[in-house]
Parts: structure tokens; sequence; C-alpha cells
């Protein structure tokens, strides 16, 4: 592993790409090891069959370290030696693909919270700038098997996210993530796809084209060696990066025992705020968000709220829906409850009038109460008096 004269990165890179190999994403074990000694120190040790060696014999906080690095000494060596950079680095060509590593400029600082559980490097497929992205993104994430009010939403939120400028950060699969990329795309926005397979190869089936689209426009990640297959436990370590790059989390639908929850509950665990979207309270789908809610996470129910609650304080605040307009303060809420009370017994002007006592009895008030009341409305514009009696004036 020998660096490049132009390339002061080129031994830390090559070392990370064999590393990859060594485990699966996320192994603390390694994280630490290599924020200790270097990539090239770590893997030239695994290589040769001493890694437990980098740690001191007696002392204690390594102790436990330095036991799983000896009764994992063979399998770590068999997996690296079987890793080839040259290969990985021509398939991410071939595709189109860049590796990118913590001392890169493009790498954000975001992914660096996840401490011992950070990515050794990462794919980049596309021309969207992550660091940026992180730091005005969201995350949403929901079921796979969304309804159709789960896909509408999702899609109507990632859209209005994009209209404000933020990016939006999922997984590519079908459901909630797919309706939030796409809404993202339509929208003309950023979008950034974390995958759970190799940079080179597309999952699930049928998505090659929004994939594809969201390389185009946005960008696509992967932490996996190119040719690497999906499994079940490569989602939940990809959740991880998810839930980092967003400043928040907004989970749109979610049974009870979704993967989504996992991913809310690690946002939670790396201080980011997590939303959720209501669903009807009949719907399984949405049993997961549901009980979310209960917990403390944050109700959304459209993009100016989800801005609200993670852009910049006092200056991403959401504008009213238009049933909060219909709803805001009346001129006649202003008014002192007896002088409502005399208000309401009074006919409309055109539809008769009442004296001063006849207000009283049909308002269940004292005379004299009313006559200063009556006196206040007049003032203010409200009735009408004449030589009969007294008449509201007509709303317009």
């Amino acid at each position: 592993m020998t660096s490049e004269p132009h390339d002061p990165t080129a031994a830390d890179r090559r070392a990370r790409l064999v590393l990859h190999h060594a485990s699966e994403p996320g192994d603390a074990l390694l994280c630490r090891l290599v924020a200790r000694f270097g990539a090239p120190t770590v893997a030239s040790a695994i290589l040769a069959g001493n890694a437990a060696d980098l740690l001191p014999p007696h002392d204690e906080e390594s102790a436990a370290d330095r036991a799983a690095l000896i009764s994992r000494a063979h399998t770590l060596q068999t997996r690296c030696y079987r890793a080839d950079p040259d290969a990985d680095l021509a398939v991410g060509e071939k595709t189109g693909a860049r590796y990118v590593i913590p001392a890169d400029d493009q790498w954000p600082e975001a992914l660096d919270d996840l401490g011992d559980a950070v990515p050794l490097g990462m794919w980049f497929l596309g021309t969207a700038d992550l660091v940026a992205a992180s730091k005005r993104g969201v995350a949403i994430v929901g079921a796979r098997i969304a309804t159709g009010y789960g896909m509408h939403v999702a899609g109507e939120i990632a859209a209005g996210l994009a209209d404000r400028g933020w990016a939006v950060i999922s997984g590519a699969a079908r459901g909630i993530d797919g309706a939030a990329h796409r809404g993202a795309l339509a929208a003309r926005g950023v979008t950034v796809a974390a995958l759970a397979c190799g940079i080179d190869l597309v999952y699930p089936a049928g998505h090659e084209a929004l994939i594809g689209a969201i390389a185009s426009d946005g960008l696509v990640l992967s932490e996996l060696p190119p040719g690497t297959a999906v499994s079940r436990f490569r989602f939940l370590d990809r959740n991880r990066v998810i839930a980092a790059l967003g400043l928040g989390t907004v989970v749109v639908e979610a049974a009870a025992r979704s993967g989504s929850l996992v991913t809310a509950r690690l946002a939670d665990g790396l201080g980011r705020p997590v939303l959720a979207v209501p669903g009807p309270v009949t719907s399984e789908a949405s049993e997961g968000t549901h009980q979310l809610i209960r917990d403390g996470a944050l109700l959304v129910t459209r993009a100016a709220e989800v801005v609200e609650h993670l852009g910049d304080l006092g200056a991403d605040l959401a504008e009213p829906t238009k049933t909060a307009r219909a709803s805001r303060r009346r001129p006649r809420d202003s008014l002192d409850p007896i002088a409502a009370r005399a208000l309401d017994a009074l006919p409309i002007a055109g539809r008769g009038t009442l004296d001063t006592v006849e207000v009283a009895l049909a308002a269940g008030l004292e005379p004299r109460a009313v006559h200063a009341a009556l006196g206040r409305l007049a003032a203010a514009g409200w009735v009408d008096r004449d030589e009969k009696g007294w008449c509201a004036r007509p709303l317009h």
C-alpha cells in the first residue's frame, strides 16, 4: 500500500478500501483502531495477522478490544486478503462513482457524529454537494408497503422542502422512500439516496430509473464495496447514515415494527429531532408513527412545519394553513363578555329593535350594565339606535 506522489491520501484511501472488506459497516472495533492508529497501520497489521499487538497487553481499557482482535484475527485477515482496491476503483470508475474518505473536502462532518460507527469511506455517484445538503437536509423515511395517503404526504412534504431549498435524504426503497425522492425531483430539488448495496447495483428492482434520476440531479451513496448484495442487516446499517445526514428525521408512515422506527431511534440517539406525520387512527400503517408522537416526536403535517422545527430560529416560520387563517382572531373577539352578550341579544338592522330593558332581559343581564355596554358598542360602531330602540349593524 504505497501512496502516489500526487495524492497524499492514496495510502489512507487504499487501506480503507481494504478494511471495507474486513467487516460490515459500522464495526466499532475497526473504527476505534483506525481513529487511534490510522487505516494503513491497521490494514497492514490485520494482513500480517498481528493486529492485536497494536494494543498494549496489560492495558485494562484496551483489554476487550485486544481479546476481540485475537478471536477475530483469522476472519479479518482472510477477508482483507480477498480485498482488491484496484478492482473496486475500476468498478467505481466504470460506474462513474468516486470513493470519498474523511480527509476529502467532500466529506460531511455530520457523519463524524456517528463516533465508533462512522463509515470508513463512502462511494458517491452524482454531482450534488453532500456537505451543503447535510447542513440543510431532512431525512424522510417510512413504510415500504405504504398507503396512498402516506405516498401522497411524503411526496408533498419532500416537494415542499425542495421548494424551500432543503435537501431530501432517504433510502431509495419502495413506498415512502421512493415517494420522497420523486417529490424532491419533481420540485427540481436536491435528493440523496443511501443504498444498502454496492454503488454499482440497483435495489429494489424496478427503481433503475429513479436511482438514475437521483444520480443525475442529486447524489447516490454507499459505504459497501462494489458488488455487495443487499441483506436485512445492511438495511439497518444504512439507516444510521440516513439518520446522521439529516438535521432531523421525518417518519411519514410506519407500522408498529417498522425499520423506520430504528432510523428514528438512531436519529434521537444522535441528538437529531424526530418528527412524525399522523395517519388515520384506524390504520395499522401508522401505528408506529402514532407511538412516536406519544413518545415525544414532533407532530408535522406539511413541509413548512418541518422547516419551522429544523430551520433557523425565528427565520423559518411556518405560514398558517387555510384553516388556521380562517380561525384567526376576529374583531368581535375583542369585546368584553357583557358587550358580547348584549350584541348577541340584538336583532340585525331591518329586523326590528329592542329597548335597553328588553336587551337586558334577552341577555340575562342587569339593565344598568347593558346600558353601559350598548354605549361602548355604539362608540365602536357595532350597533345603531333610533327612536324605537337598538339594533346590531350587519356584519360585512
